[in-house]
């Protein structure tokens, strides 16, 4: 079956998401000091006339990066167009994108910590100039073309902002990071959701769906979406607080939103290296996961539950992953000297 938190949703899971996205600030529940923020920036930058500041947004996966972008173009009043950092493979692809903007567009760039370090050095001049400045030919035929550039605003999104090398941190006007949300704020996502999808639902559904949410609005639209479909399976059309509860427990999402890879993961950590700690690679290789997916995916919702804690010396099973597993805990696994 697959996870929830797939990283690459199917198309008809995109098609659905973009559906849900808010289509204006009132309806984007969450984030409220960053949206305030925002919206100083963008209304000071259209009373002066000018494209508002280049932004860059980090946090998890599903928080909401892609939405703010959309809003952020809504409420100028401009076009957006939406690319990733490893699909700029050349500086001809970086010249290709940028030429065909149009004056005071977004460019939303994805997984900017991505973006190849060739690529990256042409930013600078674009962002900062709004120029490009082009190497045309090899060897001592080679030249230089300068190309002008359209004001634009730039929106780089990542989830790793260490990997952002200092020179393109620099050149953001102002950076946000999203946090996790709060049980009332997925409550509310839950529910506007439910709408738009002509889902009835009862209250008591909306709180388990919500609890197990990891906090994150696009687990919840995933997990609101899966138990319609068992619902719809079931020939009832009203999602009740039983249904809901047997379609988490048949997606093996349990009462804390853990689902079978975050188990994998502490179980390894637990039984194969005796509850930590252990450096990533270790762990990946013994839960059979990439790196990258555990640093994204899983370990920040496993640390904010208190699953997991970081030290020097690595990765530990805290006293709370085992209780939640079911298994004894021996409190001479964490003394560290």
């Amino acid at each position: 079956m697959s996870s929830i938190l797939d990283k690459k949703p199917s198309k008809d899971d995109e098609i659905l998401d973009s559906s849900l996205r808010p289509k204006n600030w009132r309806d984007y529940v969450g984030q409220e000091k960053i949206k305030e923020n925002i919206r100083i920036i963008l209304t000071a930058a259209k009373q002066r006339s000018q494209s508002p500041d280049h932004l860059l947004l980090y946090g998890n996966s599903g928080l909401g990066k892609t939405t703010l972008a959309h809003l952020i173009a809504l409420d100028i009043g401009k076009q957006i167009r939406i690319t990733s950092g490893p699909a700029i493979e050349r500086a001809g692809d970086l010249a290709a994108i940028l030429t065909n903007l149009s004056e005071g567009d977004v460019l939303f760039l994805d997984e900017i910590h991505r973006i190849h370090k060739t690529v990256e050095e042409y930013l600078y001049p674009a962002m900062e100039e709004y120029k490009l400045n082009l190497i045309l030919g090899k060897g001592p035929m080679a030249r230089t073309m300068e190309l002008k550039l359209p004001h634009f605003t730039m929106i780089g999104a990542t989830t790793r902002p260490g990997l952002l090398s200092a020179p393109l941190r620099n050149r953001f006007g102002a950076t946000f990071q999203l946090n996790f949300y709060r049980p009332e704020d997925i409550e509310k996502i839950v529910e506007r959701s439910a709408k738009i999808l002509n889902i009835t639902i009862e209250p008591e559904a909306i709180k388990i769906i919500s609890k197990r949410a990891r906090f994150t609005p696009r687990v919840a639209n995933r997990l609101l979406k899966r138990v319609r479909d068992f619902a719809q399976v079931n020939n009832n059309n009203l999602v009740t607080k039983d249904i809901t509860e047997k379609s988490l427990e048949s997606l093996e999402v349990d009462h804390m939103g853990l689902e079978p890879g975050d188990r994998k993961i502490l179980l390894a950590l637990i039984e194969k290296f005796n509850g930590g700690p252990v450096g990533l690679q270790s762990l990946a290789a013994a839960a059979l996961e990439e790196e990258d997916t555990i640093l994204d995916i899983y370990e920040p919702y496993l640390m904010q539950c208190g699953f997991i804690e970081r030290t020097p010396k690595g990765r530990l099973a805290s006293k709370l992953a085992y209780e939640h597993l079911g298994l004894r805990y021996n409190r001479q696994n964490f003394l560290i000297q």
